[in-house]
């Protein structure tokens, strides 16, 4: 049953929410009675289950675990390249081993103030219920909030547009041609598939930056880490790469070998049949699959007033995650804006940690 007043309610069941009820957990909250974690979703795994089935993670299982347990290895010729299903598996067994009792679904519509106490109790409505809460921790992500960037002619093309949100599976484009944006890990992941049953044409803001085969998530981490707490202390400092580089897993490299991981400039504009670059080159296409990134899913947050001119919330404090305005408020899992890292399974544990540390006093 959900509780009706907690000391703390997290909103969001997936990777950063659980990382976080476990740590509230440890500290002494008891799930159900002072502690709820409210899921939108219908069952298990956060985002995952959304995903495209062929995606990868880019770093093996033993690095890509939320606190207290380390995820299972997948061991198979992708050098140990966890797929989405292992994912999910692993999250859905995660909250059971620590019976966080995730209530779900319930999707939280709006978070208020009580009243005009600085000290008194936030709101959390759901489309189900209402609870109170002297502290909300808020990890819904982004992946409800893909961003579509907007390029003249979008509404004129008679093909498919997609964002990577939408992508499912690579037989969907059997026998056409795709035109791929983006040049990131999720845009090499996706061409590579699609280019196995279709012709394609890779285009990107800039050029794509392709890291050694032999290095994978776990430099990522540790130079991104490394480079944040430089930057921290006013020294420079010079890394592999960072997390938007691409990782050559086994499918990146397969489309090397095909010739594929070729990148075109941005196309300036869309028609009817295609996509133009600014010199009026073009190209034939039947769809264009968006692999531009998401935004930050804080639609919730809105009646608090707190979110500035670029969609985020400013936050700080000794947990790096109190919204400044309102330190009842946490922000845990959206980037690095909120934690180095905080947006993957490996990196938020840390951010999750403070947090708890902060509400509880421990």
């Amino acid at each position: 049953m959900l509780p009706d007043h907690v000391d703390v309610a997290v909103v969001g069941g997936g990777q950063a929410g659980l990382a976080t009820a476990f740590y509230l957990q440890r500290a002494g909250l008891t799930p159900g009675r002072d502690l709820v974690v409210l899921d939108a979703a219908d069952r298990p795994g956060g985002a995952w289950p959304r995903t495209w089935q062929g995606l990868r993670l880019f770093s093996p299982a033993g690095f890509s675990s939320l606190p207290g347990w380390m995820m299972p290895p997948w061991d198979d010729a992708t050098r140990g390249y966890p797929p989405r299903d292992h994912v999910v598996d692993y999250l859905t067994r995660y909250e059971e081993r620590y019976d966080l009792r995730v209530q779900r679904p319930h999707r939280v519509t709006a978070v208020t103030r009580a009243d005009d106490d600085p000290d008194g109790r936030l709101l959390v409505h759901t489309d189900h219920h209402l609870v109170t809460a002297r502290a909300v921790v808020s990890a819904t992500g982004t992946w409800e909030r893909p961003f579509w960037p907007r390029y003249p002619g979008m509404a004129d093309f008679a093909g498919r547009l997609l964002h990577a949100a939408g992508y499912s599976t690579p037989g969907d484009f059997a026998g056409q041609h795709v035109v791929v944006v983006g040049g990131g890990n999720s845009a090499a992941q996706v061409l590579a598939e699609v280019s196995t049953v279709a012709t394609t044409t890779w285009v990107t803001a800039r050029t794509p930056r392709f890291l050694p085969d032999d290095v994978d998530g776990r430099v990522l981490f540790a130079t991104a880490r490394a480079r944040i707490e430089a930057l921290e202390q006013g020294r420079e400092h010079a890394g592999v790469g960072g997390l938007g580089d691409i990782v050559m897993v086994a499918s990146v490299k397969d489309a090397r070998e095909r010739g594929v991981l070729e990148a075109r400039a941005m196309f300036a504009a869309l028609d009817n049949g295609g996509v133009v670059w600014a010199d009026g080159t073009r190209q034939d296409c039947d769809a264009v699959i968006w692999c531009t990134g998401f935004r930050p899913a804080l639609q919730h947050l809105r009646p608090l007033g707190l979110r500035t001119h670029d969609g985020r919330i400013p936050v700080g404090g000794p947990s790096g995650t109190a919204a400044l305005a309102e330190p009842r408020l946490h922000l845990v899992g959206y980037g690095d804006w909120t934690g180095p890292a905080s947006a993957t399974l490996a990196g938020v544990g840390p951010s999750a940690r403070a947090t708890a540390a902060i509400l509880t006093g421990r």
